[in-house]
């Protein structure tokens, strides 16, 4: 047995063997079935808002709304950097609740970054698309009970709201895609290739010990600016110094767990 064959054993052995495991590894039917009603859900009310705003689209306002769908995705990258660097560097697997569905598999991403590729569609994106269902239902109602003059002022914020969702639907299959090095579709790796979504090469940074940049997983563009003023550094010590916490004890636990376990 190759050495690589033996230390992914070892691993999984590791993850197995935990006594948290029986309880937070498991992925069960009920569970399952949310992530389907939540996608099912998810597509409809995309496609009854998409139709509402292509209803009410002027082409003469094409800039203003142009860039409030821009804005949608940068916020939407900053939401997912915000909630990434949150789960990595504060939090325990032990936590009620929070541990089991949230920070536990931060902590196993890092160990094994491959591991999402063994979720299908439905595995990766369910809990993503159930997170937008209350914005889209609130735009679809929103498009029925307003008058036609009301969404026609509001209409840029209501594009912004929409592309704001889309992209926090797709961050964990957009995130998949950044660890994904054979068969994508041409069009993932040409839109990777332009940045407008998270590229591979520009993802491994994160993956480098002791993981505290590039958070941003969306489309990455708020990476390089944020750590150029070392937004994520700052507001470590603010935290640290208001509750007295050390960033990424618990990551830095699990790290220090699993090469005793492979030396």
């Amino acid at each position: 047995m190759s050495d690589s064959s033996e230390n992914k054993s070892t691993l999984e052995s590791l993850l197995t063997d935990d006594p948290l495991s029986s309880s937070f590894f498991h992925y069960s039917k009920g569970k399952r079935l949310q992530e389907k009603i939540s996608i099912a859900v998810c597509c409809i009310l995309i496609t009854i808002n998409a139709y509402y705003l292509w209803s009410y689209f002027v082409s003469s306002q094409w800039l203003s709304i142009f860039s409030s769908a821009i804005l949608g995705i940068i916020f939407a990258d900053f939401i997912s950097g915000l909630v990434h660097w949150s789960a990595d560097t504060w939090g325990s697997v032990e936590l009620p609740i929070v541990g089991k569905a949230f920070i536990r598999p931060f902590r196993e991403h890092h160990i094994d970054p491959t591991a999402i590729l063994r979720h299908d569609f439905i595995e990766t994106n369910g809990d993503n698309f159930m997170s937008i269902i209350p914005a889209l239902t609130y735009l679809a109602i929103y498009f029925n009970i307003k008058e036609v003059k009301t969404i026609e002022t509001n209409y840029n914020l209501l594009c912004f709201i929409f592309l704001l969702s889309i992209f926090i639907a797709t961050t964990n299959q957009i995130h998949k895609w950044s660890h994904t090095y054979f068969g994508l579709p041409r069009v993932v790796v040409f839109l990777q290739n332009i940045h407008l979504i998270l590229p591979r090469k520009h993802h491994r940074t994160h993956h480098v010990s002791p993981h505290e940049s590039c958070y941003c997983i969306t489309t990455g563009w708020l990476n390089y600016p944020l750590d150029l003023i070392r937004f994520w550094y700052w507001l470590e010590l603010t935290i640290s110094w208001l509750t007295g916490q050390k960033p990424r004890e618990d990551d830095f636990r699990w790290a220090r767990k699993v090469n005793s376990k492979l030396k």
